[in-house]
């Protein structure tokens, strides 16, 4: 075993580092800037049945230590993904996992069924958490009732490993997780963006077209870390955790509260070659500890705070 490999829903990962939904378009349009047999897995872009314009612009606005995103889950199409970009997923060596969503559930139940007849794709993430969608999206993931009805669909229509994508828009993660788990899912992944806005003070209309986006980067760092420490807690399947990740030792964070793996998203869009530089740090940070795998690291938190007050 390599000793950044790990294993996630029967699926062995060369690292634990992965490249996150909507943040890569289908992973081609970063072949330029980023090895893309580097990172572990390849999330795509969010896919549905039939292709989404999204919302109108302006839908991208920076934030203090993040962005706000409303893009609506503008996508393809299952088509003319499995047919264009499919092909030449394929060529590359990371796991590539494909996102997908509907507007209802039978939608969710069409699209994982229509990619499971295609070879080249390793798993599939359920996005149940999207904050910027008025039909499915987040309405889905902040019931437990909803989360199993949506998960258990999807279970009966395909084969693949199912990872659930969940919302931090809630007051309790738990019993969400519980429901994913317990519907059929393989793995979790969390957090989707946390709802916000932002309004320009002149013409005091939001700045966004939709209002309201999803907030994401380093500013929602530390809510990511909390939730991924809950559910880890809560479930007894991989997690995956995703939210603000730009270095190595944010990665780690999210490693020592034990989730398996790390999604590297809003980072892409300030230097594309951060999944790697991660995957380097994580690899030194090993040597430079005497580390035989990543094993050693995931789920080390240390909670005896008898010494706390001498730590820094």
């Amino acid at each position: 075993m390599r000793p950044l490999e790990i294993s996630i829903a029967g699926l062995q990962f060369k690292n634990p580092v992965i490249i996150a939904s909507g943040t890569c378009g289908y992973g081609l349009e970063y072949a330029p800037y980023l090895d893309l047999n580097r990172p572990g897995g390849i999330v795509v872009k969010g896919i549905s049945m039939e292709p989404q314009p999204g919302n109108p612009p302006p839908r991208i606005i920076e934030t203090p230590s993040g962005m706000l995103n409303a893009i609506g889950l503008q996508n393809i199409g299952c088509d003319k993904f499995v047919t264009e970009y499919l092909p030449k997923l394929r060529d590359y060596d990371p796991h590539i996992i494909v996102n997908i969503h509907g507007r209802n559930i039978d939608e969710y139940k069409e699209t994982a069924r229509k990619l499971s007849e295609h070879p080249g794709i390793s798993a599939l993430e359920i996005n149940i958490s999207c904050p910027n969608v008025r039909q499915g999206g987040l309405a889905f993931g902040t019931d437990p009732l909803d989360t199993d009805k949506v998960v258990s669909a999807v279970r009966k229509e395909t084969n693949l490993p199912l990872i659930t994508k969940l919302s931090p828009n809630v007051t309790d993660i738990c019993p969400i997780a519980r429901a994913a788990e317990e519907a059929g899912s393989d793995a979790i992944s969390l957090i989707n963006t946390l709802l916000g806005m932002k309004v320009d003070i002149t013409t005091r209309h939001p700045m966004l077209a939709n209002v309201t986006g999803g907030l994401s980067g380093p500013a929602i760092r530390p809510v990511a870390l909390r939730m991924v420490w809950q559910t880890v807690k809560t479930v007894n399947i991989p997690v995956i955790g995703i939210g603000g990740i730009m270095t190595c030792e944010d990665a780690l964070e999210f490693l020592i509260v034990g989730a398996s793996a790390v999604q590297v998203g809003t980072a892409m869009f300030v230097d594309p070659q951060t999944p790697v530089n991660i995957i380097d740090g994580l690899d030194a940070f090993l040597k430079d500890n005497g580390m035989e795998n990543i094993g050693q690291i995931i789920g080390s938190l240390n909670l005896n705070l008898n010494n706390l007050e001498n730590t820094y």
